[in-house]
C-alpha cells in the first residue's frame, strides 16, 4: 500500500501565512512564514553541526527581542540569507517592525540549505526572490519542489549513487482544546527519510540502475562497500523548518517547541544531525487563544507535525 500524504499545513495556524519563490530552471528558492503585524513569540533550536543562520542568536532566551515579523527559509547555502533583506524591506513598506522611532525594523530570522550542485550554482535565492516570497504569501501553501525545496535531494552517502529529489512539506493538527499545530519543512538530509507511520524508505539514494541503496545498511557494514561511502562537505545538506501554534506562549516555551520538534526530524531521517548538517528548527507562537494546553501534549504534537512534514516533502516532490 502506498504511504499517504497528511492533511493540513502550517498556514492552519492563526496569524501565518507562507509564500514560495523560486527559479526551477536553476532548481534553488525561498519560502517566508510571514506572521502577523504585531508578530509571534519566537525561538530556535539549531542541531546540525554546519548551519547557516540568521538572527538566532536574537531569539535565545535572556535576550531581549521576543517577537518575530517572519522566518525565511532558503536555498543557495550561505548566499541565499540575502533573500531575507528583500523580505524586510517588504515588511518596512508594510509598516511592520520593531518601531524604533526613525524607523521600523522587522526582525527577520532565517536559515538556508544547500543546493548549489543540483542546478545553476551561479543564481541563488536574493532579496528580489525574497520580496516575491512576500507577495506570494497566503493561506494554504504548494508543496514539493517549490521554495526552500527546488533543489532539496536526500540520499548522499554513497558515492556512485545518485540522491532522490526531495522538496518542502508541511502538515498541521488541531487538538480538542482548539489549538493549531503546524510545521514546514524544507528536506535537504544527507540520510534517508522514513515515513513516519509504515517505517518504510521513502528517500533514499539509487544506483544508476535504479537499485536503491540504504544508508542505514552502508552505515553498518552492509552493502554496498565502506569504500564506496561519500563523505559529503560540511553544510552540503541541512533540514530546516518552522513549527507554529496559536496559543500563547513564552520565549523559552517557545525555544523548546523548537527543541522537541527535531523528535519529528530523528523519527524520520537516518542518519540525522550530522557533521555534514546545519539542520536548524524555528518556532512561533502567535497567541491567539488562552488554550490552556498541557505543554506535554503541544511538544508531542510539534514533533508529530514535524515528521508529518518531511513525509510530505518527499511524497509531494515523487512524480
Amino acid at each position: 500500500m502506498a504511504e499517504r500524504t497528511y492533511p493540513g499545513d502550517i498556514t492552519m495556524v492563526h496569524g501565518i501565512k507562507v509564500g514560495h519563490a523560486g527559479n526551477q530552471q536553476a532548481r534553488t528558492g525561498c519560502t517566508v512564514v510571514l506572521c502577523r503585524k504585531d508578530g509571534a513569540i519566537g525561538g530556535v533550536s539549531v542541531r546540525g553541526a554546519a548551519p547557516g543562520t540568521r538572527e538566532t542568536d536574537l531569539l535565545r532566551p535572556g535576550n531581549l527581542v521576543e517577537n518575530v515579523n517572519a522566518v525565511v527559509l532558503s536555498g543557495g547555502s550561505a548566499f541565499g540569507l540575502d533573500a531575507a533583506g528583500g523580505v524586510m524591506r517588504y515588511l518596512e513598506s508594510m509598516d511592520y517592525g520593531m518601531d524604533m522611532g526613525v524607523a521600523r525594523v522587522p526582525i527577520v530570522p532565517g536559515a538556508v540549505l544547500y543546493d548549489l550542485g543540483v542546478g545553476d550554482p551561479r543564481i541563488r535565492p536574493d532579496a528580489a526572490m525574497g520580496r516575491t516570497a512576500c507577495m506570494n504569501a497566503a493561506k494554504g501553501m504548494a508543496q514539493g519542489r517549490v521554495g526552500a525545496g527546488t533543489g532539496a535531494t536526500v540520499g548522499k552517502l554513497v558515492a556512485s549513487a545518485v540522491p532522490q529529489d526531495s522538496g518542502i512539506g508541511s502538515a498541521s493538527i488541531t487538538l480538542p482544546e482548539g489549538v493549531t499545530v503546524g510545521a514546514v519543512v524544507a528536506v535537504n538530509a544527507v540520510g534517508d527519510v522514513y515515513h513516519p507511520e509504515t517505517g518504510k524508505v521513502i528517500g533514499c539514494a539509487h544506483m544508476p540502475d535504479g537499485t536503491p541503496v540504504y544508508a542505514e545498511g552502508l552505515l553498518y557494514g552492509h552493502a554496498p562497500a565502506p569504500q564506496q561511502v561519500r563523505i559529503p562537505a560540511p553544510g552540503s545538506n541541512t533540514t530546516i523548518g518552522v513549527v507554529a501554534v496559536d496559543c500563547k506562549l513564552t520565549k523559552e516555551q517557545a525555544n523548546r517547541l523548537a527543541d522537541v520538534s527535531h523528535d519529528g526530524l530523528a523519527r524520520t531521517i537516518r542518519p540525522v544531525h550530522t557533521q555534514m548538517d546545519g539542520d536548524t528548527m524555528f518556532a512561533l507562537a502567535t497567541g491567539r487563544t488562552d488554550a490552556q494546553v498541557n505543554f506535554v501534549k503541544l511538544c508531542a504534537a510539534a514533533a508529530e507535525v514535524t515528521a508529518r512534514a518531511i513525509a510530505n516533502a518527499l511524497l509531494f516532490s515523487q512524480p
